[in-house]
Formats: structure tokens, sequence, C-alpha cells
């Protein structure tokens, strides 16, 4: 393995799975924010690109798993419901996802930082924008941005919750649109890199190992959901977005 991953020493080992437990976690209490704390964590110590493919089967495992947790037709009757969403994310994150291998490293921690950051303040100000009727034009333009966003840094979470927040989705079909939204994102995804070359022979060890632990923690963080106080935690889970998200746009600013 660390010939495969010379960047990657047992210390540094310890301190990716640990990420990727502790994202797991988060991910299994309040259904989104993996892919946001493995690429904010990751690319602390590694080239973004590289944190980009370790993120990817994690991703793709663990949106599996929340997205069928009330079956299949519960699953489909999402993709149904927010079809323009999802094409045109995927359209958009197909393309962007081709600028990762051309990006500048500061302008590759830009695209993730800023949304995370402005996404986390607009929910710790408990401002929230509110949409009363469905609008197939706004849907897909935020579709696309999420899709952009998601391609070039594997995040598309802050747009797509603020969507189905805006919207009124009701707590448990929210878990499970988001899910479905980040799964069939995250499948897009790993064939996108695979194509551009993000994930590769090499690069793919470091995924695999890391979905061990995003799984276990996942499941974890299922386990103690109903035992806390959701309103807090997820206050505390924003701060810490937002502690990632300012110290990626400080690497961006000062690197």
């Amino acid at each position: 393995m660390e010939t495969l991953l010379p960047e990657l020493t047992p210390a540094l080992w310890i301190v990716a799975l640990s990420i990727a437990l502790l994202a797991g976690v988060v991910k299994g209490m309040v259904g989104f924010a993996m892919p946001m704390i493995l690429v904010s964590g990751l690319s602390s110590f590694l080239p973004p690109s590289l944190a980009l493919a370790g993120l990817i089967l994690p991703t793709v495992v663990s949106n599996g798993m929340q997205a069928l947790r009330q079956g299949p037709s519960a699953a489909i009757g999402s993709v149904r419901r927010f079809r323009v969403f999802l094409l045109a994310g995927l359209v958009m994150l197909l393309s962007s996802s081709l600028l990762v291998a051309v990006l500048p490293e500061r302008l590759f921690m830009l695209a993730i930082a800023v949304p995370v950051v402005l996404f986390v303040l607009m929910q710790l100000s408990g401002w929230q924008p509110k949409l009363a009727d469905e609008n197939p034009r706004l849907e897909a333009g935020i579709g696309a941005f999420a899709g952009f966003i998601g391609g070039v840094s594997g995040v598309w979470g802050p747009p797509t919750v603020a969507y189905l927040t805006a919207m009124g989705t009701e707590k448990h079909e929210q878990m499970r649109v988001q899910g479905v939204i980040y799964g069939l994102g995250a499948v897009a995804l790993t064939f996108a890199h695979i194509g551009s070359g993000i994930l590769n022979s090499r690069t793919v060890w470091l995924s695999l190992a890391l979905l061990g632990p995003a799984v276990l923690g996942m499941w974890l963080g299922g386990k103690v959901q109903d035992r806390i106080d959701q309103k807090a935690f997820r206050r505390a889970t924003l701060i810490i977005l937002l502690i990632a998200g300012l110290n990626l746009l400080r690497r961006a600013i000062y690197t």
C-alpha cells in the first residue's frame, strides 16, 4: 500500500481513516456532509485530486444505504419527483468533471470552500428561503449548479440541502431524497473520474480503505440519531463544516 500511495505514512493513514469515521458518523446522523468532511480533511495533507478520489466509493455506498432505508419503491418515488434536478445535475457533473485535471489547485479549493461557507453561514443565521411551489426552471438551475460543483469537487450537498429546505421537504423524505440525489450523483462521479483518470488503479486503494470506517461511522451515527437533540447537533455540525470550509478558503487564498 505504501508503494502505491507514498503520500501516506502510517500516521497519516490513521488520520485519514479517522476522518472517514467522523464523516460517516455525521452522515448517519444528519444525512449529508460526508464529501465535505472527507475532502476538507484529506486535502489538508493530500493533493486535492487524491482527496477527491478517496471520497468516491464511501460516498457511493453510504448514499445507497441512505436512499434505500425506506425501501426501493420510496427511492423510485423520490427519483420521479426530483427528476429535473437529477437530470440537470447529471449533465453538469459529467461536463465539469473534465475540468479537475486542468483546474489549478487554488481554484479547486475555492470551488469547495465558497459554497460550503455560504451555505453554513446562511443556515446558522437562521435565514432560510421558502419556495411555495415547485419551479422546474429553478429546480434545473440549482441542480445544474450542484452538479457543476460536484463534478469538480465531489461536494454537491450545500445547494441540494438549501433547495430541499426551501421546498419545506419533510424530514424523513429529505433524508431519503438526499440519499437518492447524492447516490446517483456519486455513481455518475465514479464513472466520470474513471474517465478523467482521478480514480485509477493507484488511487482506488485509498477509496477502498476509507470505505470500511465510513460505513461503520454511518451505522454508529444512525444508532444515536434518535437519542440526541437533533437541532443542537445540526448546529454543532454546521459549525464544524464552517471551520472546515474556512480552512479550505484560507489555503486557497494563501497557497
